[in-house]
C-alpha cells in the first residue's frame, strides 16, 4: 500500500464544528502562567502555538484537554455531541508515547482503538491502515520497547489514526521524527483537517501546514 498520498475516504466533520477559548487563565503551582488567552478554531483549521520554553505552550494544551483546572474564561467545542464531553472529542498527544514497552505495537494500537473509541467510527483507520500511514507496517509485531525513538513516535502518532476524534492536541509532534516521517504526519494532519477536524499544536518546528493559523505565547517567567 502506498503511503505517500493519503486517500480521503471518510465523511467529513460537521462543518459547524468550532473550538473557541476566551479569556482562559490557568495557574500551576500558584503561578499563573497563561492569563486572559482567547483564540477560534473553525473546522478544517490547523492552529499553530508558539513561544519560549516557559511561555505556557503545554499548559495551554493540558487545559485544553481537561487536564487542568481553569483560573478563569472558558473553553468549549461548539457543535459537537452536546453529551460528550470536550476531553471526550480530542486527542492528547504530549511528550510521552504513551504505549507501553512490553506490549507490540499492534497491541498497543488495538488497546487505545477499544479504549478511546466511545462507539465504532467509519472515520477511525485499521490498525494496519494506520501502520502503513506512519510507516511502520514492517514491524507491527515487534515489542514497543525495543524501537527506535523515532519509531516510537511514529507508533504514538499512529493512535490518533486508529480512533477517529475531531480535535488533536499535540505537544512537539515532531520529536525524533527524520525527514521522511515528518512528511508522512503532515500529509496525515492535512487528512485530518480536510474532513473537517481541528488541530491544535505547540511546537518550534515548522510542521508542513502552510495555512495554519498561529498564537504567539508570551515569554517565560
Amino acid at each position: 500500500m502506498s503511503t505517500d498520498v493519503l486517500q480521503p475516504v471518510q465523511p467529513p466533520v460537521d462543518g459547524a464544528l468550532r473550538l473557541c477559548v476566551d479569556n482562559l487563565g490557568v495557574l500551576r503551582g500558584g503561578r499563573r502562567v497563561l492569563d486572559r488567552v482567547s483564540f477560534s478554531l473553525s473546522a478544517g483549521r490547523a492552529l499553530i502555538v508558539t513561544g519560549p520554553n516557559g511561555a505556557g505552550k503545554s499548559t495551554l494544551l493540558r487545559a485544553l484537554a481537561g487536564l487542568l483546572p481553569r483560573a478563569g474564561g472558558s473553553i468549549a467545542l461548539e457543535g459537537g455531541p452536546p453529551d460528550v464531553e470536550l476531553p471526550q472529542q480530542a486527542h492528547y498527544l504530549a511528550h510521552n508515547d504513551g504505549l507501553k514497552s512490553a506490549l507490540t505495537i499492534e497491541e498497543n494500537l488495538d488497546f487505545w482503538s477499544r479504549y478511546l473509541a466511545q462507539e465504532p467510527d467509519a472515520r477511525s483507520h485499521t490498525i494496519d491502515a494506520a501502520l502503513a500511514i506512519v510507516g511502520l507496517g514492517h514491524v507491527a509485531g515487534a515489542p514497543f520497547g525495543v524501537l527506535s525513538a523515532g519509531q516510537k513516535r511514529r507508533a504514538a502518532l499512529a493512535r490518533l489514526l486508529v480512533a477517529f476524534r475531531p480535535l488533536w492536541l499535540l505537544d512537539e509532534p515532531l520529536t525524533a521524527l527524520d525527514r521522511a516521517s515528518r512528511e508522512k504526519f503532515a500529509l496525515a494532519m492535512k487528512d485530518h483537517c480536510a474532513h473537517g477536524g481541528l488541530i491544535v499544536a505547540a511546537t518550534h518546528e515548522p510542521l508542513g501546514l502552510d495555512e495554519a493559523s498561529s498564537l504567539a505565547l508570551g515569554g517565560a517567567s
